[in-house]
């Protein structure tokens, strides 16, 4: 890439909180690299940032994204970067999501007391989590904890369970977010995606930038290009396009998880009621030779991605899905 002789920075908004601004940051390195530019994070203050009342209660889907989209489309930045699991599935006018980077551990991990693991921990522990796929998820594979509601960045949810003040036993939170933050060595227990099947686009970052740029090509568009990752791309519109088709938000509890090898690309996925008690859950996959079983419709790139997940969500649907996710949305007292 060509640098610019005297070349304006980067302008990428971000929250401001620690995870926001290191995911960002790097990110923004990544982008200018080789071409001379600096990276300006400019934060941008959000509806989850200031109301800090259980995501169910306050919109879910959108909260940490809407002021940060504005910002780029009133030019206050140039892009911006989300973790990919909090966005809204349906596009945004005048927005492209230019740029999908490799994933990080998509896998949900637990910090708890003296280093315990799940199967640890005695019965009646406390266990904190703002998410109720989470939670639903933990009480199916330990109905004997106390699951508690708990909002706050990555330093006030590990005080939760570690340190003179702790109130819980653990705390469960996305190892991405962890690593990402230099956390990863407080983790006692990386969950198994058999326990745990992480959120749709978990572990994944999404950069958007105005549509107009991107379609003007110039150096940001060839640099969101390259640094774009085309088997997390395929994964993580498996998943969003099976959230998108079963009308869920992305604080429902919905669970999808998109592994690829090649042009294989195997999607599993499930809706789980609250207390964990009920689960609808189903797979399919898109196999190496450009088929997919039991249809046979296509390669794993982006578009056979979204049929595949369009097609597991229908699957799930027949099987009930839909009734258990409004029940879920009806019920009081959620995570």
């Amino acid at each position: 890439m060509t640098a610019h002789p005297d070349p304006a920075p980067l302008r990428l908004g971000t929250r401001a909180s620690a995870l926001a601004l290191a995911q960002s940051g790097q990110a923004g390195r990544a982008l200018v690299a080789g071409t001379g530019r600096a990276v300006e994070l400019v934060h941008v203050r959000t509806t989850g940032d200031v109301d800090r009342r259980p995501l169910t209660q306050i919109g879910g889907t959108g909260v940490f994204v809407t002021a940060v989209r504005q910002a780029l489309l009133d030019g206050e930045v140039d892009v911006v970067v989300h973790s990919c699991k909090d966005l809204p599935t349906t596009p945004a006018d005048g927005i492209t999501m230019a740029c999908i980077p490799a994933r990080e551990d998509p896998r949900d991990a637990l910090v708890a007391r003296d280093g315990l693991t799940l199967a640890q921990l005695p019965a009646g522990a406390r266990v904190g989590t703002g998410s109720p796929r989470r939670a639903a998820q933990l009480l199916r594979a330990r109905p004997d904890l106390d699951v508690v509601s708990i909002r706050g960045n990555i330093d006030t949810r590990i005080s939760r369970a570690l340190g003179s003040e702790a109130d819980l036993d653990a705390v469960v939170l996305a190892a991405s977010g962890l690593h990402r933050a230099d956390r990863a060595a407080e983790i006692s227990d990386l969950l198994d995606v058999q326990v745990m099947l992480p959120a749709p686009a978990q572990g994944a970052l999404a950069i958007e930038c105005r549509t107009e740029d991107w379609q003007a090509g110039g150096w940001l568009a060839e640099a969101l290009a390259a640094y774009d990752h085309a088997p997390t791309r395929a994964a993580v519109t498996a998943e969003r396009t099976l959230l998108r088709a079963l009308e869920a938000g992305c604080s429902a509890p919905v669970a999808a998880h998109a592994t690829g090898e090649g042009q294989a690309l195997q999607l599993r996925a499930l809706a789980i009621a609250p207390d964990g008690a009920k689960v609808i859950e189903g797979s399919r996959r898109v196999d190496p030779d450009g088929t997919s079983a039991p249809e046979r419709d296509g390669a794993s790139d982006a578009h056979s991605a979204a049929r595949l997940g369009e097609a597991l969500a229908v699957e799930l649907l027949d099987q009930g899905a839909r009734d258990l996710l409004d029940a879920a949305s009806a019920a009081p007292d959620q995570v």
